[in-house]
């Protein structure tokens, strides 16, 4: 009850309030920030995947904004050398008002990341949004193969199916590149597993295909008893490291992301940055009310 008080709440505070909560998870407002970030978690021997906020725009002038900063975001990050690559939301650019032109201004990015022989991951977000970017990435990794990956979310029942239907586009050459993690939208029970222990089944059911299969796996979990079992299943199907790797979130269970660095695992850290964090933070708390513990401590624990 708490907690859903303090997300309902929350988006009436003072930003300098939110930001008390959101600074632990996003990297800051500017590249320069995104960087500095970044850097610090190369030194860790640490992989980071690079997010510019902001989803879900109501006009296109927005959809241009965005293209021409995600444009600056890939030259800069390589300049600087930074070991990573980048994420997208395709509703950051149209996906809900004009699929076409979205489809467009996103493969620019690609092709960009692709001069630079790195890669972009395409976000999955809620469920109207699904069929819409599964369409979106077959029609970019028809051009771009090496280049581009998905992301699928383990609470929708769907998603097991949908990888096994996008296998007729994988090789073992040029495998399908995923990012799995359990999903954070809200969504009903006919369509989305309620229960914890169903998502994590349907988790460690769609990575075992991964697997079989020889897809790369990204596997983004922040949950001990998933980590140790994505272990099991490396060592059952001898999965090579260059077809897996561990993904987290910025600032989140940063002690059981040093124990698989540890154990010689590749990790890889999602980095947020951008203006658009008070939304991003605010959405989030919405779909996800057990956040709002993290503000208990922020506030009364961390100072």
């Amino acid at each position: 009850m708490l907690n859903k008080l303090i997300a309902d709440i929350l988006p009436y505070m003072p930003r300098k309030f939110v930001w008390i909560f959101s600074k632990r998870y996003i990297a800051g407002e500017t590249i320069e920030e995104g960087i500095q970030a970044s850097r610090e978690l190369n030194r860790k021997n640490i992989f980071v995947t690079l997010d510019l906020l902001g989803e879900f725009i109501e006009n296109l002038d927005e959809a241009v904004e965005n293209r021409d900063q995600y444009m600056e975001i890939i030259t800069r990050f390589t300049e600087e050398n930074i070991r990573g690559n980048f994420s997208l939301k395709p509703t950051m650019f149209g996906l809900l008002i004009d699929e076409e032109i979205c489809y467009r201004y996103i493969r620019e990015l690609v092709a960009k990341a692709a001069e630079y022989h790195n890669f972009i991951r395409v976000d999955m977000e809620d469920s109207q949004c699904v069929d819409r970017e599964i369409k979106l990435f077959r029609r970019l990794h028809a051009e771009f193969p090496e280049n581009v990956g998905l992301v699928v979310q383990a609470y929708l029942k769907r998603t097991l199916r949908d990888v096994e239907a996008l296998s007729n586009i994988h090789s073992p050459e040029i495998p399908l590149n995923f990012r799995l993690c359990k999903g954070i939208y809200v969504e009903p029970a006919s369509i989305a597993y309620k229960a914890y222990d169903k998502v994590r089944q349907n988790f460690l059911d769609i990575l075992e295909y991964m697997f079989r299969n020889k897809m790369v796996a990204g596997i983004a979990t922040h949950d001990k008893f998933l980590v140790e079992e994505a272990y099991r299943l490396i060592v059952k199907y001898q999965v090579p490291k260059d077809r897996y790797e561990f993904q987290m979130l910025y600032g989140v269970t940063p002690e059981l992301r040093k124990s698989i660095v540890e154990k010689n695992h590749r990790m890889r850290v999602y980095v947020p940055f951008g203006k658009e964090w008070f939304g991003y933070s605010t959405r989030r708390l919405k779909e996800n009310p057990k956040m709002a513990s993290q503000i208990i401590k922020a506030l009364f624990i961390r100072g």
